[in-house]
């Protein structure tokens, strides 16, 4: 792999001894600090970074999580009222905010995006009904009732590249800006194997069987709580059936045109290309670096 995508490169030490020691913890929070958001929107200070205050001061019934240790002191950040209310894709307010994060930082927001979505949808016992506890520091959530543990989920989606004769499959949904294309992407259904949902999806979009699946990279993606396995995969025929339900359009691509549309973004090429946040910009770039 010759890219680290955004979100990656976590530089907050997890700190898991720490997360299973309730003494520990409320040592911690009081010398720690606490992620400023705006929801689940970051707050940036004039140099574009993000926003801490002590910990300390915030009461002590609030609902915090434990997001590890960063330079020495514990880092914190609170359970919002209420999760994510839109789809994962409707979440443009946020691009302005991410894309002038440093690398690191966007590592410390993707992980508690991430971990205060999943808590504030996840407040009852999926058994029981019951309200549940915060435990572990946040990396957990107890039901008094039934017993029952409750633990953050994230959700696999494969996303590939498709090869033929040179040339690359990318595709667009109807929600794209005009004349985006991106990789073809889906969720790991249960029961298959990554390199199974890969070739399942191509041919359910594109109507392409591909064979000779391999890994590339991930990328965890915290709208909402993501984790993109890049792949790639080929193609022995150019011939496309693409079903509408699924994508508005695909189309091969030449490797001029990927090149092109990386260097001209949304100005003349054949193409707008993901946003550089996303693995599929990566994805695209190592496909080109590949020769």
């Amino acid at each position: 792999m010759s890219f680290i995508p955004a979100f990656a490169g976590q530089p907050l030490d997890r700190a898991d001894p720490i997360r299973t020691d309730p003494a520990r913890l409320a040592e911690a929070r009081m010398t720690g600090l606490l992620l400023q958001l705006d929801d689940l929107l970051p707050v940036l200070d004039a140099q574009d970074r993000l926003t801490w205050t002590p910990a300390a001061e915030i009461p002590a019934d609030a609902e915090l999580v434990f997001l590890g240790m960063l330079e020495g002191r514990a880092a914190f950040a609170e359970v919002p009222p209420q999760g994510d209310r839109g789809p994962a894709y409707a979440h443009r307010p946020a691009w302005g905010h991410v894309s002038r994060l440093s690398a690191p930082e966007l590592a410390i927001y993707g992980e508690a995006r991430t971990m205060l979505d999943w808590h504030a949808r996840h407040r009852f016992c999926a058994r029981c009904g019951e309200r549940t506890r915060p435990a572990k520091g946040g990396w957990q959530r107890d039901c008094p009732a039934c017993a029952a543990q409750h633990f953050p989920r994230v959700d696999p989606v494969a996303i590939m590249l498709v090869e033929c004769e040179g040339q690359l499959l990318l595709g667009r949904q109807s929600r794209f800006p005009e004349r985006s294309f991106s990789a073809l992407a889906g969720f790991v259904e249960p029961g298959e194997t990554v390199e199974e949902a890969v070739a399942r999806e191509v041919f359910e979009e594109a109507g392409v069987r591909i064979s000779g699946v391999r890994y590339i990279a991930s990328q965890p993606w915290p709208f909402p709580s993501q984790l993109m396995m890049g792949c790639i995969g080929y193609a022995s025929s150019l011939e496309l059936t693409i079903d509408k339900t699924e994508i508005e359009d695909a189309r091969w691509f030449t490797r001029a045109d990927v090149a092109e549309a990386l260097a001209m973004g949304a100005q003349s090429a054949s193409f707008v290309p993901p946003p550089k946040q996303a693995i599929a910009h990566d994805m695209l770039r190592w496909w080109l670096e590949q020769g």
